[in-house]
């Protein structure tokens, strides 16, 4: 029904099988062969959308406020969404110009740069991120989250400076899983909604979300020379075979492989057709 009637994607088929096989084995075990039979559809590969720099320029400028310094800072680090609105105060090194990005995809940590044009944006944000902290001391409001269940083994650290976020939202909300009204740090929907925006003020007309961004700075990377391992680590990739597809959009982009009909357009008399 899925594949014939709804025409869902790949994604959304192999998804809803993956929970069908779980239903059946692991909660109602029962054994069903006939359900290993289903095949699973291909994933269909498709090449990245990506920003020529002069097209990032044209969007970053039609941003402004907190949004357009979080745009500016996933395309300077190469880091996605999420990895951005869950930074922490203790993971950004002013004195070594580096960020630590905690538990990225893979539930890995990795470090990135601090872009030298972001750090006086960057204090500024910090201060106000402070003053948002000692607000919220003072009023005695529920700290932050802690991954872990860290609070178990220290139960104030969630009120503490280190572990503040550095984009915190300006209101509070409720822990589904606690119940706890905390504070916690802004919401992705603000940056996806000024980013689109900001795409129809500078007139790009190519798909673009705020991952785009993240394609954008492998490209780019890469086509400044970057060893592609460096820009494997830098962006998070687990396996090179995933920084690869960015060589394949500047091979193409570079002009590397000739069409023949440029080879034979002078002898048909091509250039009339302009």
């Amino acid at each position: 029904m899925l594949a014939t009637e709804r025409r869902v994607s790949a994604s959304t088929h192999n998804q809803a099988l993956s929970a069908l096989l779980f239903l059946y084995r692991e909660v109602l075990a029962i054994d069903l062969p006939w359900l290993e039979g289903i095949n699973r559809p291909a994933q269909t590969k498709r090449i990245p959308s990506v920003l020529t720099k002069e097209e990032v320029v044209g969007l970053l400028a039609q941003m402004d406020g907190q949004a357009s310094l979080i745009a500016h800072l996933l395309y300077g680090t190469g880091m996605r969404l999420m990895e951005g609105m869950q930074l922490r105060i203790k993971d950004v090194d002013f004195d070594r110009r580096v960020i630590i990005v905690r538990e990225a995809k893979g539930s890995k940590d990795r470090v990135v740069m601090l872009p030298q044009s972001l750090m006086a944006p960057m204090r500024l944000q910090m201060q106000a991120a402070r003053a948002q902290w000692e607000a919220d001391r003072l009023a005695q409001r529920g700290g932050v989250e802690v991954p872990h269940a860290l609070e178990i083994k220290y139960p104030r650290v969630g009120y503490t400076w280190g572990w503040f976020w550095m984009f915190p939202s300006p209101t509070f909300s409720i822990d589904p899983r606690s119940g706890v009204e905390r504070r916690h740090h802004l919401y992705e929907d603000r940056i996806q909604r000024a980013l689109k925006k900001a795409v129809t003020l500078a007139g790009i007309v190519k798909p673009v979300s705020v991952h785009t961004l993240h394609h954008s700075v492998a490209t780019h990377l890469l086509q400044s020379g970057t060893d592609i391992r460096t820009v494997q680590e830098l962006l998070g990739h687990s396996d090179v075979s995933t920084t690869m597809i960015y060589t394949h959009v500047l091979k193409m982009a570079a002009g590397q492989t000739a069409s023949l009909l440029d080879s034979i357009a002078n002898g048909m008399g091509m250039s009339a057709l302009g």
